[in-house]
């Protein structure tokens, strides 16, 4: 028991002549493996020495995995960075010439075949131009949106021009502020969902007047949205609306004439 005894404290000593006051390891690099240098029959090992800190040290590294997810429109796909766009709302930059104020926008239209850009709460929505194939398309709008959140520059340097507010105001009649507060409770969520928006532009004569972006531009769906779904929900439950019809902005059909001009430009050469 004593020869036993002794050797349990000879072990002790040289567990505490290994363990530096760092609570430093020295451990030994070997060819194939690399061990503990306090072995199970303690014997002083041999070979080059180096040491490892304790505790954890980590070199902290930040990975983007950018998603994407299919819309209704063939043309559209909405791609996901797993953070927050835009504070409020949305923004929609149906141009190069409308995307001066982000930084990120000007950056993806550098991109040959993106046709449009859409920022929505959570979310980008990517249009193509229909020549376009995705699988040659996604890998490079990815890219550039993993380098530009990791570069930790601002989304927008500008305020953009914006929409129409579906905010209530104090000038809404009572019908006016009820197709808002429907359209911003129980349509616009299901809309930004397929990676669009709609956006309130006016009520006259018992016609709501609203405007798609995103995805929804050019949707070969988007009739059917509007009639079958947003119509149909609005009547329900507000039967002063008889209609609802799409619209757009002056500067939207300047830019759709201009891009068919240039179309058949191209079609004669």
């Amino acid at each position: 028991m004593a020869a036993v005894a002794g050797g349990w404290r000879l072990l002790l000593r040289r567990w505490r002549w290994r363990w530096r006051p760092h609570s430093s390891l020295t451990i030994r690099s070997n060819p194939r493996h690399v061990h503990s240098a306090v072995s199970s029959t303690s014997r002083m090992l041999e070979g080059p020495m180096f040491l490892i800190p304790a505790g954890p040290k980590f070199v902290s590294a930040r990975f983007l995995a950018i998603q994407t997810l299919d819309t209704p429109n063939p043309n559209s796909l909405k791609f996901l960075a797993g953070r927050q766009i835009v504070d409020s709302g949305s923004i929609d930059f149906p141009s190069v010439n409308s995307a001066h104020c982000s930084p990120l926008a000007m950056q993806l239209f550098q991109i040959e075949g993106v046709k449009s850009v859409f920022y929505g709460p959570d979310f980008i929505t990517i249009t193509r131009e229909s020549h376009v194939e995705w699988n040659i398309l996604k890998p490079q709008v990815s890219a550039v949106l993993d380098d530009f959140f990791a570069s930790g520059l601002p989304l927008m340097t500008d305020a953009p021009q914006p929409d129409s507010d579906l905010s209530e105001s104090e000038e809404d009649d009572e019908v006016v502020a009820m197709i808002k507060e429907l359209l911003d409770t129980r349509i616009r969520p299901t809309v930004q969902e397929d990676g669009g928006d709609i956006i309130f532009k006016g009520f006259e004569n018992g016609v709501v007047k609203l405007k798609l972006l995103g995805s929804c531009t050019g949707c070969p769906s988007s009739v059917i949205t509007l009639k079958s779904g947003i119509q149909n929900m609005l009547q329900f439950y507000i039967p002063e609306v008889d209609e609802v019809e799409q619209v757009q902005d002056e500067v939207d059909d300047a830019n759709i004439k201009a891009f068919e001009e240039l179309e058949k430009k191209l079609k004669d050469l």
